[in-house]
């Protein structure tokens, strides 16, 4: 098998800062760590994904514990299904201090965070890590994530994306509120940063209003990416505006390849370059040193780990409905369909798995905590690689987000016995070959296009240096 590609795999790691990874029982495999509370985990896992070559570790939040099943958390907490989840900032300091090429994304919700946190946020991130900070742009809707907000009332599907749309216009404009020049610190003129080259915003919109500018110069690049899930067709049509890094969960190959050639089209459409627009499927990996130990791996997680009731705390917690007066045996019917926000486009992935066999509740929920809502690639190194090159060669994808069965082993078992099977075939890289995130993406820095609004100098530079020369300091 060859590809005619000139560009290779993106690869990215799916991290959560929890007690699990994205799989609800990872916990309780036998050599997951348990050490999530301190900062050397993360340090580890980042190392290993760096030795790897990964692209970026990108972390998935939540900023509430699964609480929608019984109207609380209870379950979650009973049975680790995701009640911890860490602050990001810190998380990711820790990760930029152990290495020195990996991407670093986290999530940081439109809803429940102000446009001048986020843009101050990453741009320090992106300073402080050389150049290899990522923003997972998410328009929240989650009724226990609300009560920790104060949020009443949430917006409408379609207006949710007109707000992120300003949200994302106001980050933009906020690191380029900076010209990449402005910061002169010359000593012997006593200037630090010429004021002619910092811009307010000034901001005044629909949804916010925003004096700026930001308390951070531009970032290292320019504009850190922006990743991006959305799978509705405004999904779909606000990732083609503004994502560089598109997060899909398709649940096959002929799926796949439909969505990225929709998807590709629509980023043509509006003007930019599609090939620089890399479309990733998370896919899970389970790999041994030989087929059998791979399979055996692989029915511990599917059937041993995920208690049923984890299971149904996850499905409340995705479809923001409370299933606690449901039995597990219960069958999805299309009157429950009808009823429940969110479920149906989750009850057709299934459907492309089971085919039209009867699906009940507890294989819903199963399918959304195990291993079965994305490609599940098994088997040994090169078997593995097979099945990631066919997708890679087919135009399904531009590469993956793996996600992993158990931290830190799943990458650790991709790394040794994978990556090398990807390099020898020549669709992955060997070495990392820019200094930022976007450089190793093949995206170019963007252009500043705030240069209108200069903040106010008064005094101008001569009346203070008249001052200090009469010596009337105040």
């Amino acid at each position: 098998m060859s590809t005619s590609r000139d560009d290779k795999l993106t690869l990215v790691a799916f991290m959560q800062a929890s007690n699990v990874s994205v799989y609800a029982g990872s916990w309780r495999y036998p050599s997951s760590a348990h050490d999530f509370l301190d900062l050397r985990y993360y340090q580890r896992i980042a190392r290993v994904l760096e030795e790897g070559t990964f692209d970026m570790m990108f972390f998935d939040d939540r900023l509430a514990m699964p609480s929608i099943y019984g109207q609380s958390p209870g379950e979650a907490v009973r049975y680790g299904a995701r009640p911890i989840k860490l602050d990001l900032t810190a998380v990711l300091g820790a990760a930029a201090a152990a290495t020195t090429h990996l991407g670093l994304g986290a999530t940081y919700s439109t809803t429940y965070y102000p446009p001048f946190h986020v843009a101050r946020t990453f741009a320090t991130l992106d300073h402080l890590s050389g150049g290899r900070a990522a923003w997972n742009v998410v328009t929240s809707v989650n009724d226990a994530e609300a009560r920790n907000f104060g949020v009443e009332a949430h917006l409408a599907h379609d207006e949710r994306y007109d707000r992120a749309e300003e949200f994302i216009e106001v980050v933009t404009r906020l690191w380029d509120s900076w010209e990449d020049d402005a910061v002169a610190i010359d000593r012997e003129t006593g200037i630090f940063a010429d004021p002619a080259k910092v811009h307010e915003l000034a901001h005044h919109g629909k949804y916010f209003d925003v004096q700026g500018p930001l308390t951070v110069p531009r970032p290292p690049q320019g504009h850190p990416p922006i990743i991006q899930a959305g799978q509705s067709g405004r999904g779909m049509r606000f990732a083609a505006r503004w994502a560089d890094v598109i997060f899909t969960a398709d649940p096959s190959q002929p799926v796949a390849v439909e969505h990225y050639t929709a998807q590709k089209e629509l980023i043509t459409a509006g003007g930019r370059d599609a090939a620089k627009v890399r479309m990733l499927p998370m896919a899970y990996t389970i790999v041994g040193e030989t087929e059998t130990i791979a399979r055996e791996k692989e029915q511990i997680f599917l059937h041993e780990l995920v208690h049923p009731m984890a299971s149904m705390t996850l499905l409340s917690e995705l479809t923001n409905h409370d299933f606690a007066g449901m039995s597990l045996d219960d069958e999805v019917t299309d009157e429950l369909i009808n009823s429940v926000s969110g479920i149906r486009g989750l009850v057709q992935g299934v459907k492309r798995h089971l085919g039209d066999q009867k699906l009940t509740l507890r294989t819903l929920a199963s399918h959304r905590a195990t291993l079965l809502q994305g490609p599940r690639f098994v088997g040994t190194g090169p078997q593995v690689a097979d099945q990631m090159q066919e997708w890679f060669e087919s135009r399904a994808c531009d590469g993956f987000v793996i996600a992993a069965t158990h931290f830190p082993g799943a990458f650790e078992d991709f790394v040794r016995l994978v990556v090398p099977e990807l390099r020898r075939r020549g669709i992955f890289r060997t070495a990392y070959t820019g200094s930022t995130l976007r450089e190793n993406l093949g995206l170019a820095r963007p252009a500043n296009t705030v240069r209108d609004t200069p903040v106010p100098s008064t005094p101008d530079a001569d009346t203070i240096a008249a001052t200090a020369a009469g010596g009337t300091g105040a």
